[in-house]
């Protein structure tokens, strides 16, 4: 069987095209190791306990920045993977004029400078068909 749900398209902007090719033709499994060297995962763990002390370390992290901040942080990374980087320069600064907020910047200025996490407001619920 083929790879299907987006699997090739994807794994072929993310690791050499040769290394794609061993592992789609041989079929084999690609140990935890391999696929940091690859740069597939941004680490590897001794156990579960250790993964889950890493990530959550990094859950809190990316939850004290600004949410309009990430949010726009991942728009734009999905956004470059697929277009072009002259696209993606449109792209942000259509974004940034659009989605700029003065009273979150303002606040991640503030408290940078108190040496302190961020208070922001959430973001509101996407609304599907608007």
């Amino acid at each position: 069987m083929t790879a299907d749900v987006g699997t090739f398209p994807r794994l072929c902007k993310l690791i050499p095209d040769g290394m794609v090719r061993e592992l789609a033709y041989t079929g084999r499994r690609l140990p935890a190791a391999r696929a940091l060297t690859l740069g597939l995962v941004n680490d590897v763990y001794p156990d579960y306990a250790a993964m889950m002390t890493a990530v959550m370390a990094i859950a809190r992290e990316i939850a004290s920045k600004a949410p309009l901040a990430v949010a726009g942080s991942k728009m734009m990374i999905n956004f470059a993977r697929d277009h072009s980087i002259a696209d993606g320069l449109d792209r942000i600064a259509l974004w940034q004029s659009g989605m700029h907020s003065r009273s979150a910047m303002a606040e991640a200025f503030k408290a940078q400078a108190e040496k302190r996490a961020g208070n922001f407001p959430e973001l509101g619920k996407v609304r599907k068909g608007v």
